[in-house]
């Protein structure tokens, strides 16, 4: 299948590895150009390289409030054009509803809400076409995770705002969707089990409660994503897409 990906410029965020990274490379792989945003330098340097000519990036950090206009300006100088954006930023703490601090649901609201609409907001006004543009959300937009009380009151509501992007945008073209990945597999997993007395067994249990009976690879993830802001994937907007091995067993 012909994506119709060649010669469009995408923003990547988060893309110094994991999901950012995996979509990235998918990306350049179907002949598109991204432009990498992350905050760590070295990391970020890296992934350009190995991603060879049709790879930028710029280091900084999406919290800021005047960083996604800089990233959006950036992208299309660097290739002369944006078509749209792979979209993921920090993840919330971890916390009970009734103990997490004032200060803690502001730095999620400000991370996770806040810096993603900062984000659409900048590619729209930078882009002279329509553009096509995937939010990284969580399963927390469909059921709430245990002891994740910021990440359950932010996704849904993001992913809400998204649903209304996407009636707003679309009578120029533009496409927005939601993307919920269960457990996959990237260095944050590895990171948590490497500590276990049994990291294999503690990476298959964490597998265990999806359909397929496993966690996610990276690629599986960045396949669906890459064709999502695709031409192919032309007709979907202003839907949440799963990409969880049938772990978010919700309609």
């Amino acid at each position: 299948m012909d994506l119709g990906l060649t010669g469009k410029v995408f923003l990547v965020t988060a893309a110094s590895g994991g999901l950012g990274r995996a979509t990235a490379e998918q990306l350049v792989a179907e002949g598109a150009r991204v432009f990498l945003v992350a905050r760590t330098e070295d990391k970020l340097a890296s992934a350009a390289r190995e991603l060879g000519e049709n790879a930028r990036y710029l280091a900084a950090d999406l919290s800021e409030p005047a960083t996604a206009e800089r990233v959006a300006a950036a992208a299309k100088e660097a290739f002369g054009r944006l078509d749209g954006a792979l979209v993921s930023v920090g993840g919330p703490p971890r916390g009970s509803v009734l103990g997490v601090t004032d200060e803690q649901w502001t730095g999620a609201f400000e991370g996770v809400f806040l810096a993603a609409i900062r984000v659409a907001r900048a590619v729209v006004a930078a882009a002279d076409n329509p553009v096509a543009m995937a939010f990284v959300l969580s399963s927390s937009a469909r059921r709430p995770l245990d002891d994740m009380a910021p990440s359950n009151g932010m996704r849904p509501g993001l992913g809400m705002v998204l649903l209304q992007l996407s009636a707003e945008l679309g009578p120029q073209g533009s496409r927005v969707v939601g993307l919920m990945p269960g457990t996959v597999h990237t260095d944050r997993i590895d990171s948590l089990i490497s500590g276990t007395p049994n990291p294999e067994a503690a990476l298959a249990a964490m597998g265990s409660s999806s359909a397929l009976g496993r966690v996610g690879r990276p690629e599986e993830f960045g396949k669906v994503a890459a064709f999502l802001l695709s031409d192919a994937a032309s007709y979907v907007t202003g839907t949440m897409v799963g990409i969880d091995g049938g772990s978010i067993r919700v309609l």
